[in-house]
């Protein structure tokens, strides 16, 4: 199995509300010098089987009609790592 993350961001020419709002609080809690706050979304996907240019396809069209709203978002996928079966995590070699 491997981890496949898709990253979900609002477009730069969209205004993000909750980010600004972060923004604002941020210097009340004493965190200073952060210059923009922008909020998205992260999907983690565990694909079984090998993750190959089909299986990568699949879930570029996965984001693009479900996960993201592609008129005000952005998206990025890329594969983070293999994952442990259950059976194998933790049995001695």
């Amino acid at each position: 199995m491997a981890r496949v993350v898709v990253d979900v961001m609002l477009k730069p020419e969209i205004l993000d509300p909750q980010g600004q709002a972060v923004q604002r609080a941020l210097p009340r809690l004493g965190f200073e010098g952060i210059a923009d706050v922008r909020q998205g979304k992260r999907f983690e996907l565990e694909v079984e089987g090998p993750v190959d240019e089909a299986a990568l396809a699949r879930i570029h069209e996965m984001a693009e009609t479900f996960l993201a709203n592609t008129v005000i978002e952005d998206f990025t996928v890329k594969v983070e790592s293999e994952v442990e079966s259950a059976e194998t995590a933790g049995a001695p070699s």
